[in-house]
């Protein structure tokens, strides 16, 4: 079993009138099965009310199964007495880094979450420096989080999951608020934390240029798991991600769109560098 562990996962949405009686019941995930391991980079994709964002809820216990468990790290969400060892193994990063940020300077708002946990106060200390120089923020310690441009404010969001030393970090639409640049600096540091620290990164994303780098690839369509494989299995099944109201990175369409007009190219082209050496190759052959 993985850090991360879904049995049969249903999640219903129960509208109810003004006397509490339920009048609408909505399926958000229908029996969804993953096994995440330790060290992992997965991406989950879907388009809009495919149930990503419901599933990654239910990875920090912040919502719990109508049916089926969640195991994270060995521990079962629906166990009380392990919510805030659940909540301390998988760290959540959210759209709009506004609503994380809550000191008045770097450094405070990176050790509000250790300090939370009871860390004593030369360990924070440490905890700080370590997780604010692994996002690449330490320089900006001492500033006021509001002077910070929105790629910066992520990365002190994760800096602050960081420090408490989450064996996880679930990241739901990390980037939907920030241009381009902010977008890769934050893809920088999480892609650098699973490289370097090791630790497993869950990417709730609709980017498809983000998730190439991924181990593997979930993809949700109404609640349950339509597609999934490697960034080169997921991305090479064009109709199929299309069919599902997703695109592929522009890289993969331009070698789709080229194959169509009869250019010999390999399935699985991600990036522009492949992209670029294929054509050559096949321009030579």
């Amino acid at each position: 079993m993985g850090i991360v562990n879904t049995k049969d996962l249903v999640y219903e949405y129960i509208r109810r009138d003004d006397d509490g009686n339920p009048t609408s019941v909505t399926t958000a995930l229908d029996h969804v099965d993953m096994d995440i391991k330790q060290g992992e980079f997965v991406a989950i994709l879907g388009s809009n009310g495919s149930g990503k964002s419901t599933f990654a809820k239910h990875l920090n216990a912040i919502l719990y199964p109508s049916e089926g468990e969640v195991i994270i790290d060995g521990m079962n969400t629906a166990d009380d007495d392990k919510l805030w060892n659940i909540r301390s193994t998988a760290g959540m990063v959210f759209q709009n880094p506004d609503n994380q940020i809550i000191g008045q300077l770097v450094d405070e708002d990176v050790g509000f979450g250790p300090e939370n946990l009871g860390v004593p106060s030369d360990e924070i200390l440490s905890r700080v420096e370590e997780s604010l120089k692994a996002v690449g923020m330490f320089e900006y310690r001492h500033k006021s989080p509001g002077k910070l441009s929105g790629g910066q404010k992520q990365r002190v969001s994760i800096a602050g999951v960081l420090a408490m030393h989450p064996k996880c970090i679930v990241l739901d639409e990390p980037t939907a608020m920030l241009d381009p640049s902010g977008r890769r600096e934050v893809i920088r540091a999480v892609r650098a934390l699973n490289d370097v620290e090791k630790i497993t990164i869950i990417l709730i994303t609709h980017y498809m240029d983000e998730v190439v780098h991924a181990d593997r690839i979930y993809v949700m369509d109404k609640g349950k798991v339509a597609m999934q494989g490697t960034p080169k299995e997921v991305f090479s099944k064009v109709p199929e991600i299309e069919a599902l109201r997703l695109d592929v990175p522009v890289p993969t369409r331009i070698a789709y769109e080229l194959k169509k007009k009869g250019v010999s190219l390999p399935e699985g082209i991600l990036t522009r560098e492949e992209l670029v050496k294929e054509i050559k190759n096949a321009l030579n052959t």
